[in-house]
């Protein structure tokens, strides 16, 4: 392997050496001086904060299609739903095809991945907003993805895959490793050795998870799994995949999140007092008004679940759907 080869593909461990999960990266979020000035944009919030949890396959297309560090800036330009590659000062020469040559081998490699991390703005990774410029200069009002992006998208349409600025938003970054973590549960626990059975015990444990993302949904995939005798078991876990993670890509709501809690109280009714549970109520309600945030009363309903919850309700993915101190606002990466 060359030394251009090497910039364009590594591979990072993450700093807890147990982590089974492994996202793509934009080599130059890791630091990789493949930018077109000879540069980087280095991710705290990456390798600082996810990097603790995860392990980063790193690539840059544009480097491993051999356009070389530094160069000439790039852009798109021509139809926003075809763009064209060119050099920003000479749009003469097309460079789509070295583009995709340089990364089309690289696709087939990636299915072991659970997510993807790209740069923002890049004509090779932004995954969206990517200007494309009409023939008088000025860009369309249409924007776009990358071409490295659209083809990614294209060939793993159900992966999570986002834009590294974009996680700096508290609800897109819980949403982002919510996505990655059920990606990940679904292919090991229940695509190693497909069953119904299987199907049926990942429905049950991702239950709250999917009421608090998109009820109307999580009612859909029930149904969905009471017509197992009518589908093959290739066709249903197929058609669950699809629907599953289209069901967490939608934001979680306060409403929702708030009718999850009460639904997850009721199994503590026969156990913990009622001035106790009120108490919770109360809570609840505050954090829809927006007092407290969501971890006020999950922690204050996980303390009674631990003593009092069934194994049922311990199980359900929705009390931590990732590890808790993954959270990066108590992370000093800034």
């Amino acid at each position: 392997m060359n030394k251009q080869e090497i910039i364009a593909s590594d591979h990072l461990e993450a700093n807890n050496v147990n982590s089974s999960i492994q996202l793509g990266l934009s080599a130059c979020l890791a630091g990789h001086k493949v930018r077109y000035n000879g540069g980087h944009t280095k991710s705290r919030l990456c390798l600082d904060v996810l990097g603790e949890y995860f392990s980063f396959n790193t690539f840059c297309p544009e480097v491993a299609a051999g356009f070389g560090t530094p160069r000439p800036t790039m852009r798109l330009i021509g139809n926003p739903e075809s763009p064209q590659l060119v050099l920003s000062n000479d749009e003469a020469t097309d460079l789509t095809a070295k583009l995709v040559k340089g990364f089309e081998a690289k696709l087939t490699e990636l299915a072991h991945l659970d997510g993807y991390i790209l740069m923002k703005n890049s004509p090779s990774c932004g995954l969206e907003r990517v200007k494309v410029y009409q023939s008088n200069g000025h860009p369309h009002e249409t924007r776009t993805g990358g071409l490295f992006a659209q083809a990614l998208q294209k060939k793993y349409p159900l992966m999570p895959i986002e834009e590294e600025g974009r996680l700096n938003d508290p609800k897109l970054f819980d949403n982002f490793v919510v996505r990655v973590y059920a990606y990940h549960h679904f292919r090991e626990e229940v695509l190693q050795e497909p069953s119904v059975h299987k199907l049926i015990e990942f429905h049950s444990r991702y239950k709250y998870l999917l009421m608090a993302h998109d009820q109307k949904q999580y009612r859909q995939l029930g149904r969905l799994l009471g017509s197992t005798k009518k589908l093959p078991l290739n066709e249903l876990t197929d058609l669950y995949f699809k629907d599953f993670m289209q069901a967490l890509s939608t934001p979680a709501s306060k409403q929702n999140h708030a009718n999850t809690l009460l639904h997850i109280l009721g199994y503590l009714k026969e156990s913990v007092p009622s001035a106790a549970r009120q108490h919770i109520v109360e809570t609840i309600h505050k954090y829809r008004l927006g007092f407290f945030p969501l971890t006020t009363p999950l922690t204050l309903l996980k303390h009674y679940l631990d003593q009092y919850g069934s194994e049922y309700i311990k199980k359900q993915r929705y009390l931590e759907p990732y590890p808790e101190d993954m959270d990066p606002n108590r992370k000093n990466y800034q």
